[in-house]
């Protein structure tokens, strides 16, 4: 078997690889597309990753190709549907990524409720004049309402972490509901919630789901994370509501055209910037590795698992 890998992973995600299986990984960041396109027809497998298109015209070229295990939870750097036309499957990685994101998102309201970066930033050069009892005042997670949008492992996962911060949770989920939380309509999960964390992939119905109208019904308080992927936001609609303090702050880790961040965003005090860094750790991106190797050994063991299409 030969396994086409995008980007430059760790090596120790591919131990438990035998010497029946070539691996090809690109000697700098990642393969370009027309790299892609010129490698991949004598591959049976592509690894790809979150952050680097696989397109169509890769997937027209790989004509012994099986399989596409995606490195991370998201696949929308993948045409899903198109890859099963082809009798592609495409596998992703839900378990590795889950509690770092949660971790993510804890941190990202961490730092807004207190003002961490922004004390950060201005210390540097207001110096001893930040001092005071009264001043740069943030405020304490125990009590408040954190609105979870996409209750799925990781959504779980930030409801368990804000429980010992002592929150109340509710959530929006379109379809299935979670014991031990309440479930509400968006609507009303933006208008309760003093923290909104985004945990839902980007479709079709997700994208903009959150715009002008949707922040106008937080209160002017409120703080939206989100961790999840950045067009699920309409990035030029907030940007302009923080600037008109519509609520109070944003914490970002993702946006709508990465690398690439809404201009107006960088000049703003009330919005925390991340590239992208929730699943940022070592041993998170050997975890993720691991888990998209297990994805191909198991497909081809007859067993698939993680199939998203």
């Amino acid at each position: 078997m030969k396994v086409l890998v995008t980007y430059n992973i760790p090596r120790e995600s591919f131990a438990k690889l035998g010497k029946e299986h070539t691996v090809t990984m690109p000697d700098g960041e990642y393969f370009t597309t027309e790299e892609l396109i010129k490698l991949v027809p004598d591959h049976d497998v592509i690894l790809g990753i979150f952050t680097r298109p696989i397109d169509n015209s890769v997937i027209e070229a790989g004509k012994k190709l099986k399989l596409i295990s995606n490195f991370g939870v998201g696949y929308n750097n993948i045409d899903i549907k198109f890859a099963r036309s082809k009798g592609i499957a495409v596998c992703n990685t839900p378990k590795a990524v889950c509690f770092p994101t949660a971790e993510m998102a804890m941190g990202l309201m961490l730092s807004a409720a207190r003002r961490i970066t922004e004390c950060d930033r201005r210390i540097r050069v207001e110096k001893e004049s930040m001092w005071g009892v009264m001043k740069n005042l943030g405020f304490t997670l125990e009590g408040r309402t954190l609105g979870i949008i996409g209750m799925g492992n990781i959504g779980k996962t930030v409801a368990r972490l804000a429980e010992a911060f002592h929150m109340n949770v509710i959530y929006y989920n379109r379809r299935s509901t979670v014991e031990g939380y309440e479930r509400v309509d968006l609507d009303t999960l933006l208008k309760r919630s003093d923290f909104v964390s985004i945990h839902t992939p980007l479709t079709d119905e997700t994208r903009h789901m959150i715009g002008k109208r949707e922040i106008e019904l937080m209160k002017p308080t409120a703080i939206l994370v989100n961790t999840a992927r950045g067009a699920v936001i309409n990035e030029k609609e907030l940007a302009t509501c923080l600037q008109n303090k519509t609520i109070a702050g944003a914490a970002l880790d993702v946006f709508e055209d990465e690398p690439h961040v809404t201009e107006m965003l960088y000049g703003l005090d009330n919005v925390i910037l991340a590239p992208h860094n929730a699943t940022g750790t070592i041993d998170t991106r050997i975890a993720t590795g691991q888990e998209a190797v297990d994805n191909i050994l198991n497909f081809f063991n007859g067993t698939p698992t993680n199939v998203v299409n």
